[in-house]
């Protein structure tokens, strides 16, 4: 990728290096329980990873997480040069500003991350979305491999999506190709009381983010059932048997159905891979295309919905194959 198709496919550029097709790969997955980094060979083994926590609401304490595990991939790599680093985050970096916007972990909003970080670690950086990483990666050799159009969607503490056409990164003009889960929960079933939606910290209501992230899924099981229960603990109750979990799971998977039919209208994607925690849950994979049929412009529905190969590791893959 040249320097000025990554610029127009949202990848940040850094101070212009050449990459070589046989150089090893370095990614790192900033997310927002866990900070991971992975060194790859040019062909994407893995050949170390490493995750620490991610401090919370402290910029210079996760550069330092960041600093610390670059180091130890730098000592693997043990080749004497520093390798340019691809990085997944939450957000964008804006175009106006070059600084970070639309991230769910609010401490990095406004900060000059890429220059932060390339003056700190001395050595190019390039920043995309966390969700277009895992759209590529799966993209290059997992789920969607082969696919023309590959949405990847992270249904985690939040909830996104990013897009990957032929391989690549597809940003968008304003970086903000996939920003899926802060469009409006489309078809609003006033039965369960779907509108107008809880505010989101972005500021709107009714946000996807709200409804089908795992917080967002906890709170609607609260308000609807008066218990109080993470997402993973709604769906062990659900595998003992439990009708009030087993309701809640087919809300939820309607609500997620939806949005996710929404997407198919615009794009229709040949596969869409999920990533995040709740991607685990496997009774999502025919829970969810059993529902979607019905809000989609099609005769039939022949989009793949799969799990990413990759699992929890897809976004540092994804970060690492910027600089293939």
């Amino acid at each position: 990728m040249t320097e000025a198709a990554a610029a127009g496919a949202g990848v940040g550029v850094g101070v212009g290096v050449g990459v070589g097709a046989g150089r090893r790969l370095l990614g790192v997955d900033l997310g927002g329980t866990k900070i991971e980094v992975a060194l790859l060979d040019p062909v994407g083994q893995v050949l170390m990873r490493e995750r620490r926590p991610t401090p919370q609401g402290d910029y210079a304490g996760t550069l330092q997480v960041i600093a610390d595990l670059v180091g130890l991939a730098d000592a693997a790599a043990d080749s004497g040069e520093r390798l340019p680093l691809g990085m997944a985050i939450p957000g964008a970096v804006s175009t106006l500003t070059g600084r970070i916007k639309n991230a769910n972990s609010v401490v990095l909003n406004g900060r000059s991350l890429q220059q932060d970080l390339e003056a700190l670690l001395r050595r190019p950086v390039r920043l995309q979305n966390d969700a277009n990483c895992l759209a590529v990666s799966e993209a290059v050799d997992g789920a969607g491999a082969g696919a023309e159009l590959v949405l990847g969607v992270i249904l985690g503490t939040g909830t996104g999506a990013g897009l990957a056409w032929q391989g690549r990164v597809w940003g968008g003009r304003n970086r903000v190709a996939g920003e899926w889960g802060h469009n409006p929960l489309p078809w609003a079933r006033e039965d369960w009381q779907e509108w107008p939606g809880r505010p989101c910290w972005c500021g709107q209501r009714g946000c996807i983010e709200t409804w089908v992230s795992g917080p967002g899924w906890a709170e609607a099981h609260r308000v609807e059932t008066g218990q109080a229960l993470t997402s993973e603990a709604i769906v062990n109750a659900m595998r003992q048997g439990d009708a009030v979990a087993r309701a809640s799971f087919n809300r939820w998977a309607d609500r997620l159905a939806r949005s996710l039919a929404h997407v198919i209208n615009l794009l229709d994607p040949d596969v869409i891979v999920l990533g995040g925690g709740l991607s685990n849950i496997s009774e999502l994979y025919e829970a969810v295309p059993a529902r979607w049929s019905a809000p989609v412009f099609s005769d039939a529905v022949q989009t793949a919905l799969r799990p990413a190969l990759h699992g929890d590791s897809s976004g540092v893959r994804g970060a690492a194959w910027l600089w293939r």
